[in-house]
């Protein structure tokens, strides 16, 4: 044992020089730590800031997490927290992963080169173990970075969210309400389609594209962004009646203001050579005397409309109106400004070989979309009227172009009311005028006496009682009315005004002429995005999430560089 101790003290410079470089090294470890931790971390959120500036800060529709199109669907973008905010974050996380574990990777790999290959690595090794700890204890903060920022986008998320969902539901809310108050119909005035419909095709205004769901939905509350980056209007309350509006069904064109005005269907019923033509003549020569003379204004929808409206009024100077062709009828269609009461008047005018068979009667689907319903009633298309007319009287009749109909009215009615019953709603008509032609000619017979004191009962006595008495059983309000020339403008806007829910008294003197006029609201004014510009509410959403990512990273990075400032504290 003796021997030992000297032994011993002669290895004591040797000892002493151990503890000092491994204390040494010790203290390089527990400095280099955090150093190294701080470095790191630092690098690893640049990087993953770098990744997220890269997908978020663009102001494209393509880049490193493009925006899909969707075939199955209008071509709007949808809304950017309903669907493209997560495919954002995926791209964010799936491009990020690789990159900041490739460099940590080489960071590893760098410290692992601190240590010598000699036998003295062993001294070198609190060094290396405090650079590598440092490197690998950084995926905490950087975790916790990544965590933040979710967590920050998500809570910005659902608060947008939360504002977002209840202005969608107020605003279709408000839609609905402006619906029922307004009582809005909504249906096609072109032959062989005649669809109702709740919505109509909107065609975008710079591209053409048709929006067959511009309402608030997926895509978007106030308005929905088309792909060409035009702002579409979602409501009619926001403008969205300033579009060009096209029928779902038949895709043809709608007359503006659809959708904001309520469609008044106006079918006039008779049988061939009863005088419908002549009517809506009159009728709209009444209507737009009384709605001019009471500040109003009426427009026919185009210049076809106005084209053919006065060749009509052509024909009646002379006495003499062109048949009616047999296709089936296109709508003269009128829109009526009258202090908020404006309507859309569809007047269907067909020939009467319509009414002359059930079939062709099925094919009028416009006559179960209106509140009301014109029937025009020939005189001497009556059989007790034509069996009882004298023979000065016939010929009186065949000089000024009148020929007796060999369609009894009561057939037209029968085929009506069987078309009309066999329909869920019954028709939903509410509103019938009756409406007799040709009453100057028949006073100048010795059958007209009576007719001007209680038409209903002259017809009853001339064999239509069963029209009259079936009106009356149906609970139908039925008005009855004498036609001829000279016509009468006061009454007939009146029944007019009754069928319509207008507020028509007398007619004008001489109202401007009846034109097409322009439309009722300037056309929505098209702002369209740059080509391959995402949406502007993308753009903002955006940045704001990238915003709330640098603030979060800046927030751990500050927390950890004062926990590495106490970490020295506690050292020293």
């Amino acid at each position: 044992m003796a021997e030992v101790g000297p032994a011993l003290m002669g290895y004591g410079p040797l000892i002493f020089f151990w503890v000092l470089v491994m204390g040494l090294s010790v203290m390089a470890g527990l400095v280099l730590f955090p150093l190294s931790l701080l470095a790191a971390t630092a690098t690893l959120i640049v990087l993953y800031c770098r990744q997220v500036a890269m997908v978020l800060l663009p102001g494209t529709a393509s880049g490193l997490s493009p925006v899909p199109q969707e075939q199955d669907r209008d071509p709007a973008y949808r809304h950017y927290l309903t669907a493209q905010v997560w495919r954002d974050w995926r791209s964010i996380v799936r491009q990020a992963r690789p990159v900041l574990s490739g460099k940590a990777a080489q960071a590893l790999a760098a410290a692992g080169r601190i240590l010598p290959r000699e036998k003295t690595a062993w001294l070198l090794l609190p060094v290396w173990a405090g650079v590598s700890g440092g490197i690998v204890a950084s995926a905490l903060p950087v975790a916790a970075t990544a965590l933040l920022a979710a967590a920050g986008s998500g809570v910005a998320v659902a608060c947008g969210l939360l504002v977002w969902l209840p202005c969608a539901g107020v605003l279709r809310l408000v839609e609905q309400g402006h619906m029922l108050v307004r009582r809005i119909l909504q249906a096609c005035p072109y032959p062989r389609c005649y669809a109702r419909f709740a919505l109509p095709v909107y065609a975008c205004p710079t591209c053409d594209a048709r929006h067959r769901r511009l309402t608030a939905n997926l895509d978007g509350a106030l308005w929905h962004v088309c792909r060409c980056g035009t702002r579409l209007p979602t409501s009619v309350v926001l403008g969205r009646h300033r579009l060009h509006a096209y029928c779902p069904d038949c895709d043809r064109r709608l007359p503006g203001r659809i959708g904001r005005v309520r469609v008044e269907p106006m079918p006039l019923v008779g049988g061939p050579d009863a005088g419908k033509t002549t009517f809506l003549a009159m009728a709209v020569d009444a209507l737009h005397s009384a709605v001019d003379a009471a500040g109003g204004r009426v427009r026919l929808a185009d210049e076809g409309d106005e084209r053919a409206y006065r060749q009509l009024r052509r024909e009646l100077a002379t006495g003499r109106v062109t048949k009616t062709p047999p296709d089936l009828p296109r709508a003269v269609i009128l829109d009526v400004t009258l202090k908020r009461n404006d309507r859309i008047i569809y007047l269907f005018d067909p020939s009467g070989e319509h009414y002359t068979g059930a079939s062709k009667v099925e094919e009028l689907r416009y006559l179960a979309h209106g509140e009301a319903l014109i029937m025009v009633i020939d005189p001497f298309a009556l059989p007790d009227i034509q069996e009882r007319l004298l023979d000065d009287e016939r010929r009186a009749l065949t000089a000024k172009g009148v020929s007796l109909s060999p369609e009894h009215p009561s057939d037209t009615f029968n085929r009506l009311h069987n078309e009309l019953s066999g329909r869920a709603d019954g028709g939903g008509q509410r509103r019938v005028a009756v409406v007799l032609s040709k009453a100057d000619l028949l006073r100048q017979t010795s059958l007209g006496a009576g007719v001007d004191d209680d038409l209903a009962g002259w017809l009853t006595a001339m064999g239509l009682g069963n029209i009259v008495r079936e009106l009356a059983n149906r609970g139908v309000e039925a008005r009855y009315h004498l036609s001829g020339f000279p016509p009468e403008p006061g009454q007939i806007s009146r029944l007019i005004g009754w069928l319509t829910g207008l507020p028509l008294n007398d007619a004008a003197s001489r109202p401007p002429e009846l034109t097409t006029g322009g439309p009722h609201a300037a056309p929505w004014t098209a702002r369209p995005r740059p080509e391959g510009s995402a949406p502007l509410g993308y753009v903002v959403v955006r940045r704001s999430l990238a915003a709330v990512t640098f603030m979060m990273s800046a927030s751990v990075m500050l927390g950890l560089s004062l926990l590495v400032l106490s970490w020295f504290g506690v050292l020293g």
